[in-house]
């Protein structure tokens, strides 16, 4: 049955309740997302009846706790249409990922005078990894430019990406700008040149349906939180062929097929990777979350949301100086829509949106190049997601203006 987005609301019952004697309106969802009944439901049930640790035991809580653990590898496999669950990684999260991917296959592959290219709009986890992996190896670090719209500037990525290049590493969607990166495209640049092509789906797994095979990714990372799912469970795709060449991050319980005094050996995929016990009530929780939005269905979330933004980013762009990054096209920009009030910092104007009740994001959101690109310290970041509302969207309009009127006049 396809949920209905109307009466969605009274399945987050964080959403009912008041801040500062004000409705709550939540628009901080990129930087993580509000949690079902069902999934809170599904973690009370995994700790009250079937926890146990897995793979290890034959008795039946172990067996169920297996049972329902891998189950949900194989629910991320399909719902990115991975091919094989296999292919599916659990980590700690996008940050993780991406660090695995620059520990495990950059440091075996990357060589002195060898290119990485990335953007200027990457978050910090898409950028860091790289930047220390490229000073570690004496690699040359490329950055691929922006249009004036804050969309990436394909010219200069077919210019930045040579036969020099090894790794090409992106954000799917951007968390500042809003825009949507044509990863494929991209992919199909770097494979000419030789190269592997890393997609970044911290933001756009939670709002669009995604397939890693039609995309041509070779790793793509995402995290549970952001789409409804738990903290600290992520995860990690990558090509078949990939993962098996590449050696373990991390050693020890787990991910051992036999272990002698002066050598080891390492399962198969995926199991090689994850040492230690696992996140397991995260990724059962991660299960649940995608469950829940296979019910709703992801081309009803990116339409839903597509609908807020071509309603609000108007009536935002009327506010004199209300500043919005990113394009002015409706029709190419997310939810993630980032703005400064000429004249007043970002942090006083998140902490008055928050005296109205609206919560947004303020500062450089893990992206301080893009800041210096954007010639600004930081911005304010509104978020919309599927439970949100043109209501809520008229509730940050009102409450902007309100900031305004109060800063410039000292009433409201």
């Amino acid at each position: 049955m396809v949920k209905q987005l109307k009466t969605i609301k009274a399945d987050f019952p964080i959403l009912d309740q008041k801040v500062n004697d004000e409705q709550l309106v939540y628009l901080d969802n990129a930087a993580t997302t509000q949690k079902p009944k069902a999934v809170v439901e599904a973690l009370d049930h995994y700790y009250y009846h079937d926890n146990a640790n897995v793979h290890r035991g034959v008795h039946t809580l172990a067996e169920r706790a297996t049972e329902q653990f891998e189950a949900a590898r194989q629910k991320v496999a399909d719902f990115i249409n991975a091919g094989d669950k296999k292919n599916i990684l659990f980590t700690r999260g996008t940050t993780q990922s991406l660090n695995w991917i620059a520990a495990s296959y950059g440091e075996a592959t990357i060589h002195e005078g060898d290119e990485i290219v990335i953007s200027y709009m990457e978050h910090h986890s898409n950028l860091v990894p790289w930047q220390q992996l490229a000073l570690r190896k004496k690699a040359v670090l490329k950055y691929i430019g922006m249009n004036e719209d804050g969309t990436l500037d394909m010219a200069d990525a077919k210019k930045q990406i040579t036969d020099k290049t090894k790794i090409v590493s992106i954000a799917h969607v951007s968390n500042v700008l809003g825009v949507v990166n044509p990863i494929k495209q991209l992919a199909s640049i770097a494979h000419q040149h030789g190269a592997i092509m890393v997609g970044d789906g911290a933001q756009s797994v939670p709002h669009m349906p995604i397939d890693v095979q039609d995309l041509d990714v070779d790793f793509y990372a995402f995290s549970g939180h952001k789409m409804l799912g738990p903290t600290g469970i992520g995860v990690l795709y990558g090509k078949t062929s990939l993962l098996e060449a590449m050696p373990p991050i991390e050693f020890g319980g787990e991910m051992i097929d036999f272990v002698d005094l002066y050598e080891s050996s390492w399962k198969e995929l995926p199991w090689k990777f994850e040492a230690g016990t696992p996140d397991i009530s995260g990724a059962i929780g991660l299960g649940a979350a995608i469950d829940y939005l296979s019910e709703i269905g992801m081309d009803q979330i990116e339409k839903h949301e597509q609908d807020i933004v071509n309603y609000v980013l108007p009536k935002l762009l009327a506010i004199d100086d209300l500043e919005i990054y990113g394009p002015k096209d409706p029709s190419k920009h997310t939810g993630v829509i980032a703005f400064n009030l000429k004249g007043l910092h970002p942090h006083d104007l998140a902490t008055a949106l928050d005296m109205e009740g609206v919560a947004v994001r303020a500062g450089h959101h893990c992206a301080q190049p893009l800041m210096k690109y954007l010639n600004v310290p930081a911005t304010a970041r509104a978020s919309f997601y599927f439970y949100n509302d043109s209501n809520d969207a008229d509730r940050l309009v009102d409450a902007i203006l309100a900031a305004k009127e109060f800063f410039k006049h000292g009433t409201v």
